[in-house]
């Protein structure tokens, strides 16, 4: 088993409220070495610069806050929330069965680790919005 298959299939914390991301998003040292990947988007993890990193955190905090019509985060996960290695992003359109009880939880819309990914294959394509979303992020047409 590989760093990053123990780390994507061992425990995770949840990020419960709204201003508990505001503090894991603190948390983070952008230019600590970030790899970011959109699951079923990017065809391999990109390792982001710092700006990168900052432009991610601020534009999926952006998006979350706006599709994700609660009043809590809830979709927000990391393997350790005062030092993550390892966050996983759920699609607020994309949950499926709530409180992960269906047969085929989805996955993770987008992950950023400090250990290199493996590749993950998306149950089914990301959808084309998702893909311009990732797309404008890394500069790309």
């Amino acid at each position: 088993m590989t760093e990053f298959q123990r780390l994507y299939t061992g425990r995770v914390w949840s990020v419960m409220g709204w201003d508990q991301l505001t503090t894991l998003w603190q948390r983070i040292d952008p230019a600590a070495g970030w790899y970011l990947q959109a699951v079923g988007v990017s065809p391999s993890p990109t390792l982001a610069d710092a700006a990168t990193v900052s432009a991610f955190i601020e534009r999926i905090d952006a998006l979350l806050r706006a599709d994700h019509h609660e009043s809590y985060c809830g979709i927000v996960y990391a393997d350790d929330l005062e030092n993550p290695r390892l966050i996983k992003i759920f699609d607020p359109n994309n949950l499926g069965s709530s409180c992960g009880s269906s047969k085929n939880p989805p996955g993770p819309g987008w992950i950023m680790s400090r250990v290199e990914p493996d590749e993950i294959l998306a149950a089914r394509p990301a959808p084309e919005n998702r893909k311009r979303w990732w797309r404008g992020l890394l500069g790309d047409s």
